[in-house]
């Protein structure tokens, strides 16, 4: 990029999707001018979407950046998809149109996986995960079926950042379901251990992206 975009390119790359960094709007002049610059790419496939880069994906996160609004909107606004971490107030409503959200997702998760890592590897965490702990862990869990847990953080996977740099709590009630959910995280590419919380004696995963 060999300058700030512009005041019309940087609105396209604020609507972009906050996981996939699906573009969402954008004329084709506009969209051709970032792939030109770096700050996207034209997916291989049909419907050929086009996605940021992880320099798109800089600028967008980068509140004071060139051109950008004065007002950020917020990340739980309508009509922005945001991973299911567990217990929270007011949960997206289920359904197919859900199901699809999350599976267009983790598509797009997997194609920047393959886009951003220097090898091409889907198999293993990047770069946007490592900064987004909470958010990447708890697709890969929403994407591969694991029920969320409700308002009451009672019924499903709740995901919640820690102290580590580097690393994210799984809780489940359930011994069996806190099992699959680590395995759904191996999966993906999470290195996962088993410990037992001091206070509650409640047991739980620490998850952190794996790095080879």
């Amino acid at each position: 990029m060999t300058g700030p975009p512009t005041a019309a390119q940087r609105r396209v790359i604020d609507a972009a999707d906050p996981v996939t960094g699906r573009l969402r709007s954008g004329t084709e002049t506009q969209l051709a001018a970032l792939v030109k610059h770096g700050l996207a790419f034209r997916h291989p496939r049909p419907p050929h979407d086009h996605f940021l880069t992880p320099a798109g994906h800089r600028i967008r996160e980068t509140p004071d950046a060139p051109a950008a609004p004065a007002v950020r909107p917020p990340a739980a606004e309508p009509g922005v998809f945001a991973a299911r971490i567990g217990g929270e107030e007011e949960p997206p409503a289920a359904g197919p149109a859900r199901l699809r959200e999350v599976r267009g997702a983790w598509e797009g998760l997997v194609e920047l996986r393959r886009m951003t890592n220097p090898d091409g590897a889907t198999d293993r965490p990047c770069g946007w995960e490592r900064t987004h702990l909470v958010q990447a862990a708890a697709l890969a869990l929403e994407a591969a079926g694991h029920p969320p847990a409700g308002p009451d953080g009672t019924g499903g996977y709740r995901v919640r950042a820690t102290p580590q740099p580097e690393a994210v709590a799984v809780h489940r009630p359930d011994a069996e379901g806190l099992r699959a959910c680590a395995a759904t995280l191996e999966e993906g590419g999470w290195q996962v251990s088993e410990h037992t919380d001091p206070r509650t004696r409640a047991r739980y995963l620490l998850a952190s992206p794996r790095r080879t």
